[in-house]
């Protein structure tokens, strides 16, 4: 038993030889083992083991696509033990079952990377991940670009010049106008509302938006962004969005910020 390493995360070897012991969490088994660290010079692998046989590759590639109750169990120690991590550490948080069949294999990999892993772990340290999400109400914009567009206006103005049976077909293109019309106007105001708030950021990044279903809200999700920002940012961060919804709640839009977040958008190790 035991021959397989479950990579948590990497920590700075200082942080980690700083605390009198390491935290006591449970293992990705649930039943044998826990978390432990493997120092590598100035990186410390997170690890806990796993059963090689009760583990294999194919066996987690199966449960992984037939048995939705483990993998939801398993996901969610995964981003709990990573973000207890986070609040004791800096640290590169790993993808879900990342497995390395020896302590040898894992120190390899750690030693081919360690330069970009330092450098990763150097630029984490007092910086913070935060996500921001912003929804819209389609209905409530159609209404504003329908009244007040430019293009909108002009078609409709166009329209009314023409004879009554050509009216009625050309109408029906109105609609499409505004569809159109309504992704141009979300789109530069989420860009234009990213483009601030990435000026109080290191880095930023724009993710793929959710749809209703995954995030459950009434409104449709417009955008979907991720910044590492220095600690003493975040509160003006976040009153910079405060502000950019009491100024935009009754136009149809809204902001979801959290944080702080493991940053998984900003290191990487593979």
């Amino acid at each position: 038993m035991g021959e397989l390493l479950y990579l948590y995360g990497l920590i700075p070897t200082k942080e980690a030889a700083a605390i009198e012991s390491f935290p006591s969490y449970k293992g990705f088994d649930g039943e044998h083992y826990s978390l432990y660290p493997i120092t590598i010079d100035q990186v410390t692998a997170v690890v806990s083991e796993l059963d090689a046989d009760a583990y294999s590759e194919e066996v987690i590639k199966e449960k992984m696509e037939q048995d939705m109750s483990w993998l939801q169990e398993k996901a969610f120690h995964h981003h709990e033990t990573v973000a207890a991590l986070y609040e004791e550490f800096t640290i590169i948080p790993l993808k879900f079952c990342t497995i390395y069949k020896s302590k040898e294999s894992l120190q390899a990999a750690i030693e081919i990377n360690k330069e970009k892993l330092e450098n990763s772990l150097t630029l984490l340290q007092g910086n913070e991940e935060w996500n921001v999400k912003i929804y819209c109400d389609d209905k409530e914009l159609k209404k504003g670009i329908s009244e007040t567009n430019e293009s909108v206006k002009a078609k409709k103005q166009e329209i009314s010049e023409l004879s009554p049976g050509r009216q009625f077909f050309e109408k029906k293109k109105i609609d499409q106008l505004i569809e159109r019309e309504l992704e141009l106007h979300k789109n530069k105001v989420c860009e234009e509302i990213h483009d601030k708030l990435k000026e109080l950021s290191l880095y930023d990044s724009v993710k793929k938006n959710w749809s209703k279903d995954v995030t459950g809200a009434a409104e449709q999700m417009a955008w979907n962004s991720v910044f590492l920002l220095p600690s003493l940012q975040i509160t003006k961060f976040v009153n910079e969005i405060e502000e950019l919804q009491q100024k935009l709640e009754n136009k149809g839009w809204k902001f979801e910020v959290t944080g702080p977040w493991p940053p998984y958008h900003f290191s990487s190790f593979a």
